[in-house]
């Protein structure tokens, strides 16, 4: 073995990744130009383009990992082109499928800024001011919430991470003292977890991956109207107690996935406080309607949540990824998150103590997420929100009426910003047993076929064994005359699919 002794000379370097003033600004404009007529293209473009994913791979090219580099101009000139003819916009006024709201500018701006500055946000000692306006970011999501102002919180990806952040305070908190210590090999009383059957699937997620196991999450029946049934929970808590189970929390809906229905969350927190349980609210859609001055009783009920999640990418309208967990008690957070090794160096003094979110969740290295949130408070404030949010809900009754007026569309729900329908042909045989099942056939091929159409995007739900059309605002973009548009849409694919494909014994004269 050799050894080289002569190093190259670092003094004048010269590294590949570097970008120099004058080319990052020549960069930066034309990008900025970019972005500015694509947004002002937004409402003439299909929301998306009907091209399989192996054309859309095969114009990546060679899949090769490239030996040399290619200028930073040319690759930008390339790859905004792929992304604006390409992509699915979420930002589309007529885009109403999953709950992706269009992104406010100035966070788009925000992140540029975040990233130029790249913030560790995990100490504060690493990112001083940004530790700073991440704390202040969670008051001011509290406060228009109406959830206490003094509570701990953190940003992270999204509602699963926010609800699992939520769910491990619940267990370290509420979980015997041997479970704590031993984990689940030595707990003499199993955990045991209640959710309503519209639970988000970051339950199961959470059940498998924390120990609890998804045999010890008891799922509540809901009633007509898809919220948790009270009387049911209280059954269920009170069979658990007596075999000798441990029940620690209970989850309750501000908002569910399907149809925007709100858990009795006033009745919840009085059988929480009875039992000793944690409560828990997933309000990661619905929570920022809290605020309005005509909020929903239900919701109102978040205010007495142990921990409460939801999703500023969401209803506030931030870029992804933003999400955000809100814990009561601050100190629960340390006592499940914080662990601190001799190489950290992060403590401060106690004149001048420092807030140092490693101590909060699940992540040391963290990125300035809370810029783009706390921005976008900053720019419309309280008042701004309440109007956007009001409106959206305000477009899903429009609709849900617009939707009454065709005799071959069926209304079924509307909670906060979301309508679900169906499409029923007139001259469809409704008396053959076969019927339901063509229905559910047929809604579920026109969900896909309007997807793929680049007219408008929607999703489905699944209420009592119905296959319906899911629309769910959370677009500022959205006008009165996008949702005046939809249902004529809907009778002009499902019309023309039903003629493909419907069964000649369900023809009706």
């Amino acid at each position: 073995m050799t050894t080289n002794n002569k190093f190259p000379n670092l003094s004048n370097r010269d590294a590949p990744l570097e970008m120099h003033g004058e080319e990052f600004r020549e960069l930066g404009h034309q990008l900025i130009e970019d972005i500015a007529e694509f947004l002002d293209d937004l409402p003439q473009r299909p929301v998306t383009t009907n091209e399989s994913f192996l054309k859309i791979r095969q114009l990546l090219g060679n899949d090769n990992l490239p030996e040399r580099g290619t200028s930073a101009k040319e690759l930008f000139a390339e790859v905004t082109n792929q992304l604006f003819d390409h992509s699915l916009f979420n930002g589309h006024p007529r885009f109403w499928g999953y709950i992706t709201s269009s992104a406010a500018p100035i966070g788009v701006l925000a992140d540029l800024l975040a990233s130029a500055l790249n913030q560790n946000v995990g100490a504060a000692i690493l990112s001083p001011i940004a530790s700073e306006i991440e704390a202040q970011t969670i008051r001011w999501v509290a406060d228009l919430i109406g959830y206490p102002r003094t509570c701990g919180g953190l940003l992270v990806s999204g509602g699963n991470m926010a609800n699992f952040v939520c769910f491990l305070a619940a267990r370290k908190i509420k979980a015997d003292s041997d479970f704590n210590e031993e984990g689940l090999s030595t707990s003499n009383r199993p955990l045991v977890a209640y959710v309503s059957r519209e639970t988000h699937t970051w339950i199961d997620k959470a059940a498998e991956l924390f120990g609890l196991g998804a045999k010890h999450v008891r799922w509540i029946e809901t009633d007509s109207d898809q919220k948790m049934d009270m009387e049911a929970l209280e059954i269920q808590i009170k069979s658990d107690l007596s075999d000798n189970y441990l029940p620690f929390l209970v989850v309750g809906s501000a908002g569910t996935v399907s149809t925007g229905a709100i858990d009795p969350l006033p009745t919840i927190a009085t059988i929480c406080k009875k039992y000793n349980l944690w409560f828990h609210v997933d309000g990661a859609y619905g929570a920022p309607a809290a605020g309005l001055a005509d909020a929903p009783e239900h919701l109102l009920g978040l205010v007495q949540a142990d921990s409460l999640a939801l999703d500023p990418h969401k209803w506030l309208y931030s870029p992804l990824e933003a999400g955000c967990a809100l814990v009561r008690e601050q100190q629960h957070l340390i006592e499940t998150f914080s662990h601190h090794p001799t190489y950290y160096n992060f403590d401060g003094t106690k004149e001048d103590p420092p807030i140092n979110y490693l101590d909060f969740g699940l992540q040391n290295s963290r990125g300035f997420r809370a810029l783009k949130v706390w921005l976008g408070l900053r720019q419309v404030g309280r008042e701004g929100y309440l109007q956007m949010i009001g409106d959206d809900i305000a477009l899903a009754r429009h609709l849900h009426i617009e939707v009454g007026r065709y005799p071959e569309l069926q209304e079924a729900t509307q909670n906060l910003s979301i309508t679900t329908f169906r499409f029923i042909p007139q001259s469809l045989n409704k008396e053959s047993a076969t019927a339901e099942d063509y229905l559910n056939k047929l809604n579920e091929e026109l969900v896909n076929r309007l997807q793929k159409s680049g007219e408008v995007f929607i999703s489905n739900a699944v209420i009592g064994g119905k296959y319906l059309l899911r629309a769910c605002i959370v677009n500022f973009r959205t006008t009165s005359s996008d949702v005046e548009a939809l249902p004529e849409i809907v009778l002009r694919y499902g019309k023309e699919l039903d003629a493909e494909i419907r069964p000649e014994a369900l023809r009706s004269d």
